[in-house]
């Protein structure tokens, strides 16, 4: 997603059309899929995240404004936020 903000489209001929919506809903769909292991609240606070997230890059989308690199920091929070929900969920050797 860093890569391809704000427009969100593909810069490779064989994909299919992307757009900010294929990639939210992606986005998503990726959050449904692990809320049990993170959690009903991070669950919850990484949609929020993630519906600020479109937001900003929607208010701009020629990547000329504030707004852009506010998006991305969101990607960046987000990321801390999963990693460090795996870290706590991660099965504890022996020893």
């Amino acid at each position: 997603m860093m890569l391809s903000a704000p427009k969100f489209k593909s810069r490779l001929p064989w994909d299919f059309e992307e757009d900010i919506d294929t990639n939210f809903h992606q986005l998503n769909e990726g959050l449904k899929v692990v809320r049990r292991q993170i959690g009903d609240e991070t669950y919850a606070r990484l949609v929020e995240m993630s519906d600020r997230m479109r937001a900003h890059f929607e208010a701009d989308p020629d990547d000329k404004t504030e707004d852009g690199i506010k998006g991305r920091e969101l990607i960046d929070e987000m990321t801390d936020i999963l990693r460090a929900s795996r870290r706590r969920k991660a099965p504890r050797g022996n020893g």
